[in-house]
């Protein structure tokens, strides 16, 4: 399980360092007060009393003292709001730590109780993997790691997850940096997209334009510099501004505005990923697998530093008077509008595949610190081979935590397994633990066993088929529509592993047994291996070369005891009745 002492000193370091930094904040507001209490006061004196200049020295002394003060002030601020979202991080973990998730994203977008296997194997969802695993900070990062549970993508990247896992601080910045909310990259994409259709003059970005902006800037200014020494009249530069600023507007504003309306989601999120990526950027022993990937995002850096200017400087144009003053006395639009036509040209076709790089990196980070807060995981061998491997040591349940029971199972393939046993006993939880391991092993996460060796299949279950009324759909009718699914599924070629839980338990017993056994049959002449979990102990007789009985066996004695080993044979014992009568007992009446 997580690191709960290194965490826990984490987060009591940092609240250290916390308040350290708001007792000099403290001093540093009451510095700024009496700074420029003394700018006021050498001021007045200045004017009161002659003392030379000295008084207005004091003053101007006081005023740039303020300033110096003023940004440390604001530099320290920063500092506790980042180490405030770091320690968050640390307390996250320790709750994950107790077993309360809640505090990260549950994915619930993502549950499709249609698809082959994330709603059985419970993937999606509250307390589910993806809950227990995902700390993206950006909403690409988050639907990226979704593909890889579900098999959207399918990637093995072990030498990425383990390298990664090792970098600590350096995964930890990282996730603190979506705490104040996921980055929605979707958003700036779309954005992208609407400053790129905003049609912007190419002419306004070119050179011949660039130059005659300076020569009048530049002619500008001389005539400011002459109207301070007398040459001219003073209304003259004033004059001169004003026309500017009209020439400005009349060329810069329209486009402007487009931007500017498009470019609203990019200030709340743009600088965020323009950080995340210069952090990205500070680690030291990146993964020779990860090399191209940090390579785009090292172009992207330009790229998105430029786009980050873009935006404030689009967002201190709704200053009125200073846009006139901008414009007037720099040309700021004229600028401004270069820079937009110099950017789309240079980077707009690339933003699709930057952002898709960061969504890579995120989803990396989140599966790093899933393999660091489960050290006693381990990394799967995946073969080549047409036909299905699956030979597991020590394999257990994702979310049990210490309370897991180990056992050693192999799939051979086109071979059945059904597993017997009482309430309660581990089919399921069993089952799951198959899939869910698989899953992780395919994209090369740390599963869940000593060792766990796998081949490239399909996987489909059924194990939580439920009723829909609201269409008219029963729960027998939903099972087999459930069960045409798995069969339409099936491809011409390549393996499939089933996992299934009481096939047809929407009818009679004697029907569900014939049932089950002409379901069973029919996929047996497909390239198809399965497990079956079942109460049924008349399907058992269907053992064979390829069929083979396992089950989960209790104890019944003074009170039910449960191993949650798998072994060969059939069950023997079931508890319904017991637990029932044991029940019936205890409320009787005296």
């Amino acid at each position: 399980m997580a690191d709960n002492v290194y965490y826990t000193a984490q987060a009591g370091r940092l609240a250290l360092e916390i308040a350290s930094l708001r007792r000099r904040s403290r001093g540093l507001l009451t510095g700024e007060l009496l700074l420029f209490l003394a700018f006021i006061a050498f001021l007045a004196l200045y004017t009161i009393v002659d003392l030379g200049e000295l008084p207005l020295v004091l003053s101007l002394l006081s005023l740039l003292l303020y300033f110096l003060v003023r940004y440390m002030d604001v530099r320290n601020n920063s500092d506790i709001i980042s180490l405030t979202d770091l320690r968050q991080v640390y307390l996250d973990e320790l709750e994950a730590g107790q077993g309360h998730f809640g505090c990260f994203d549950a994915g619930e977008r993502y549950v499709d109780s249609r698809h082959p296997f994330t709603y059985d194997l419970d993937i999606f969802g509250k307390d589910a993997l993806f809950n227990r695993m995902s700390r993206c900070v950006t909403t690409s990062g988050s639907d990226r790691l979704a593909d890889y549970l579900s098999f959207a993508r399918i990637r093995y990247q072990a030498e990425a997850i383990e390298t990664l896992s090792k970098e600590e601080a350096w995964r930890a910045r990282f996730i603190s940096l979506g705490q104040q909310g996921r980055i929605d990259t979707g958003a700036i994409l779309e954005s992208v997209r609407g400053m790129q259709g905003v049609g912007i003059p190419p002419v306004l970005g070119s050179k011949p334009v660039f130059l005659s902006a300076w020569i009048l800037l530049l002619a500008f200014w001389g005539v400011m510099a002459l109207s301070v020494f007398g040459v001219v009249e003073a209304g003259v530069p004033f004059l001169w501004g004003s026309v500017q600023f009209l020439l400005v507007f009349f060329l810069s504003s329209k486009y402007l505005k487009s931007v500017s309306s498009s470019a609203d989601v990019l200030k709340r999120s743009v600088s965020r990923l323009l950080l995340l990526m210069r952090h990205t950027r500070t680690l030291a022993g990146v993964p020779a697998g990860c090399r191209p990937l940090f390579r785009q995002l090292d172009e992207a850096l330009d790229s998105f530093s430029g786009l980050d200017k873009i935006v404030r400087m689009l967002d201190r144009r709704g200053n009125v008077l200073g846009l006139f003053l901008l414009d007037a006395l720099f040309l700021s639009d004229i600028f401004l509008v270069r820079k937009c036509v110099r950017w789309q040209r240079a980077y707009v076709g690339h933003m699709g595949e930057w952002v898709d790089a960061m969504s890579e990196m995120d989803a990396l980070v989140s599966m790093a610190t899933f393999r660091y807060n489960h050290p006693r995981t381990s990394y799967a061998e995946v073969l080549d081979s047409d036909e299905l491997v699956y030979e597991a040591h020590g394999l257990r349940h994702p979310f049990l935590g210490e309370r897991a029971v180990s056992n050693d199972f192999t799939i051979s393939d086109n071979h059945y397994y059904m597993i017997t046993g009482a309430n309660m006993a581990g089919k399921s939880t069993f089952l799951r633990a198959v899939g869910v391991n698989y899953v992780l092993a395919r994209n090369g996460m740390p599963v869940f066993a000593d060792a766990l060796k796998v081949s490239r299949y399909r996987l489909f279950s059924s194990m939580r088929t439920t009723d829909d009324l609201a269409h008219g759909i029963s729960y027998f009718n939903a099972e087999l529509l459930r069960l045409r699914q798995l069969i339409e599924s099936l491809p011409p070629t390549g393996a499939t592993l089933v996992i299934l839980d009481e096939i047809l338990r929407g009818t009679n017993s004697l029907d569900k047994l014939n049932g089950s056994r002409l379901f069973l049959e029919h996929i047996s002449r497909r390239h198809v291996s399965g497990i079956i979990a079942t109460h049924d102990l008349e399907l058992s007789k269907m053992e064979s070369a390829r069929f083979h009985n396992y089950c989960f066996e209790i104890g019944l004695d003074e009170s039910v005891t449960y191993s949650y080993k798998i072994a060969p044979g059939v069950a023997r014992n079931q508890n319904a009745t017991y637990l029932l009568r044991q029940m019936l007992e205890e409320s009787a009446l005296p």
